[in-house]
């Protein structure tokens, strides 16, 4: 069985150092092992929890909704159900942050093409003056929930 330092591991992982001692100081790697002189011993089979730790964080998971989710984890089978509903809430919460800045690249997208169109046509007031017949129905869209 292969084992690796902190760094080793970290490499591996794509992450800093610093993130695997900040998930270990939450608690959030109970699993991982020690050497007699209290270093940290990663294994393979560490990278799958490590990388979900990951992706739940990067969703917006708070510490110590991942904290539970680790511990429901550590406790086997018996935790099936409550690891799922956590997963379909956090699922569901990226969905809604994905929208969210769906949402937001589309009013950037929208500006980008408002000053391309102003710089072509001289002025902002004659795109501005654009009838909505004219915009693509997605400009049009963007437009109509930037200016109500």
């Amino acid at each position: 069985m292969a084992t690796y330092t902190i760094g080793q591991m970290a490499r591996k992982l794509g992450v800093s150092t610093s993130t695997l001692r900040y998930y270990d100081s939450e608690g959030l790697l109970p699993f991982v092992g020690r050497t007699g002189g209290g270093a940290r011993v990663f294994r393979d089979e560490d990278m799958p929890m490590i990388n979900i730790i990951g992706c739940l964080k990067a969703g917006g998971m708070p510490i110590k909704n991942i904290k539970q989710y680790v511990d429901l984890c550590d406790q086997g089978d018996v935790t099936i159900e409550q690891r799922l509903d956590m997963i379909r809430d956090q699922r569901d919460a990226v969905v809604a942050k994905m929208r969210e800045l769906q949402d937001n690249l589309d009013a950037l997208d929208y500006k980008l093409w408002y000053y391309q169109t102003a710089d072509q046509l001289g002025s902002c007031e004659q795109v501005d003056a654009l009838p909505d017949e004219e915009l693509d129905p997605k400009l049009r869209a963007v437009r109509h929930r930037l200016n109500h």
